[in-house]
């Protein structure tokens, strides 16, 4: 009797539940790792991090917010956003004040740099979309896909 010759190399492997090329929140983490290095790239020769570029997105979007406006848009919470807005306004791109209503908030405005700094932004997302090197269709619903994902379902 001669023994079964060992299963071809190529043979169809089980499921496994736990590999990491099946895991979603893997391919999440790797494609966002490499967005925001990408968008590092870029920033660094503008002195920005990529959560500075996020702040002043939210500020380009609509100017003079409270800090808890700019932190719910960010999904950040104030331990995060207080040092970050903190380095903003060393780099003269924002100005921290107590709004006049309430004294125990603070209100975000650009300078007359951070509004510049906008002009020098402005091509950004089409350069990052040229790296990525895939059709503007497909980033558009990877974008909707992963906005709805984000969106609390609740």
């Amino acid at each position: 009797m001669t023994p079964e010759p060992d299963a071809p190399e190529n043979a169809a492997k089980p499921f496994d539940p736990l590999a990491l090329d099946h895991q979603l929140c893997f391919a999440l983490y790797a494609a966002a790792n490499r967005v925001i290095r990408l968008y590092r790239d870029q920033l660094e020769p503008l002195g920005l991090t990529y959560p500075q570029y996020l702040t002043l997105l939210v500020l380009w979007e609509r100017d003079d917010r409270l800090v808890g406006e700019v932190g719910e848009a960010l999904s950040l919470d104030s331990g995060t956003l207080t040092p970050l807005l903190k380095r903003l306004e060393t780099a003269g791109l924002v100005i921290r004040t107590r709004d006049a209503a309430d004294e125990r908030r603070v209100r975000i405005t650009l300078t007359k740099q951070g509004r510049a700094m906008r002009a020098k932004a402005v091509d950004i997302p089409a350069r990052i979309a040229c790296e990525m090197g895939l059709p503007l269709e497909t980033l558009v619903q990877l974008k909707q896909t992963l906005t709805t994902l984000a969106t609390d379902q609740d």
